[in-house]
């Protein structure tokens, strides 16, 4: 009987051993850190040299901070907003969506979520929530593709200061953060119900102007954005940005203190109105708009009227550095794509079922706002690697797919690992468990 408890208390120690040296000998995981990294060198190097007016990335952060059926049409605000952001370029990995989302399948709403193919004809597959911000409802802008990143009582005055610092619990995920550096200009969209210096956040909270002021000043601090433009909609909106004194940062409001701000029309069929007078004429400018556009920031301040609005537009360029005759719309709504030359040649080792090609040569990663890379070499036969290229052996490669970084060593993860490699871990595990458990079933046996 002591031999077989032996045997009991040595098998945990033996998985333990087994444990420790299969995380010894598995490479370190990803930094997923923001600005880490020889690509975070990258971009801050690229954000000091950027010539002024250029920058390296876009991000948009848009701000539902209303809730409720009576408030459709600042939801329809937002999704709209959403919707020219998205036409014009900018990624959902790029945009912070926060949305009470109580509106679409509302019951009092009559054209709830319907479920629709990939051809838009009805069918039994997946809902899509239905939010128009017209009275012809010929565009959904809700649709089943938009991405809401905060929804209901996660639209907090707590989390949209997080998202403008970036100071976020480690648990919050990637998707709920802005990953935005000194080389990126910031969209910063808010509608909804507020005052004098506040905005309400679902009738619970308040958003004030010195909040936003503080929020504006670390990201500044903390080198978060090369331009910031900020769209508040609201009811003397120009005052939440008043107090705001960090460079680099345009301000455009729908109303200016002591003055409210209206909504247009009345769809008599949802009972409500659909969309702000402020966004609407916003919406109409960008109709004329594509990603390629030269329309300034000055042509489109030049389309809100008090006739239009029954109020004034109001904006702030006291802390930017720029004539707005010099500022392309798409600087702040549209998306930069940044295209590097690499020196070299990038490995590639053909399966064996596409005849063995290769393919080589020099390369280009390409980086769109969030970061993501990808190198693409010269085109290659099936004969073998393109002229000039070394051929890559087929370990290269296997080992690229294993780690899942870099063909080559040295990267992000480390030494990558070849079969081999792997192999060995899984038969010294296989081993030590094994002999753990002979050595407890022998020990019980006798």
């Amino acid at each position: 009987m002591r031999s077989g408890s032996r045997g009991a208390r040595a098998a945990p120690i033996a998985a333990l051993l087994a444990l420790a040296l299969a995380s010894a000998l598995l490479p370190p995981p990803r930094a997923e850190a923001a600005g880490t990294g020889a690509r975070g060198a990258r971009r801050a190097a690229a954000a000091a040299a950027a010539p002024p007016g250029s920058h390296t990335s876009n991000w948009a952060v848009l701000v539902c901070t209303s809730a409720y059926w009576y408030n459709y049409r600042h939801m329809a605000n937002t999704l709209s907003i959403y919707r020219t952001v998205r036409r014009l370029g900018v990624p959902d990995s790029n945009i912070i969506l926060m949305l009470a989302d109580d509106v679409a399948c509302n019951a009092r709403n009559p054209h709830p979520a319907q479920a629709r193919d990939a051809w838009g004809e009805r069918s039994w597959g997946v809902a899509a929530e239905r939010v128009f911000n017209e009275e012809r409802h010929s565009l959904d802008v809700y649709g089943r593709d938009v991405e809401v990143d905060y929804r209901g009582y996660e639209v907090t005055v707590e989390n949209f200061m997080r998202v403008l610092t970036g100071r976020h619990d480690p648990a919050v995920p990637r998707a709920k953060r802005m990953l935005s550096d000194a080389g990126s200009n910031v969209l910063i969209y808010i509608t909804g119900h507020g005052g004098n210096e506040f905005i309400k956040f679902q009738d619970q909270q308040e958003l004030m102007a010195g909040d936003v002021a503080d929020a504006v000043a670390q990201m500044h601090q903390k080198g978060r954005y090369k331009e910031l433009l900020l769209v508040v909609e609201t009811c003397q909106a120009s005052t939440l940005y008043s107090r705001i004194k960090s460079p680099g940062v345009l301000a455009m409001a729908s109303s200016l203190k002591g003055e409210s701000s209206y909504s247009y029309l009345t769809d008599y069929d949802v009972g409500l109105s659909l969309v702000d007078r402020f966004t609407f004429a916003t919406l109409d400018f960008f109709e004329k708009v594509d990603a390629h556009s030269a329309a300034t920031l000055g042509e489109l301040f030049s389309v809100y009227r008090f006739e239009q609005m029954d109020s004034h537009f109001g904006f702030s360029a006291e802390n930017f550095h720029r004539p707005l005759d010099a500022v392309r719309v798409t600087d702040f709504f549209g998306h930069v794509t940044e295209v590097r030359q690499l020196a070299g040649s990038y490995p590639y080792a053909g399966d064996a079922a596409d005849g063995g090609g290769g393919s080589g040569g020099s390369g280009s990663e390409e980086s769109s706002g969030g970061g993501s890379s990808s190198s693409s070499g010269g085109s290659g036969s099936g004969d073998g690697p393109a002229a000039g290229a070394a051929p890559a052996p087929a370990a290269a490669g296997v080992k690229g797919r294993l780690s899942g970084g870099p063909a080559e060593g040295g990267g992000e993860w480390g030494a990558p690992m070849d079969a081999l490699t792997l192999g060995g871990i899984a038969g010294l595990i296989a081993l030590v468990a094994g002999a753990s458990l002979a050595w407890g079933g022998g020990a019980d046996a006798s």
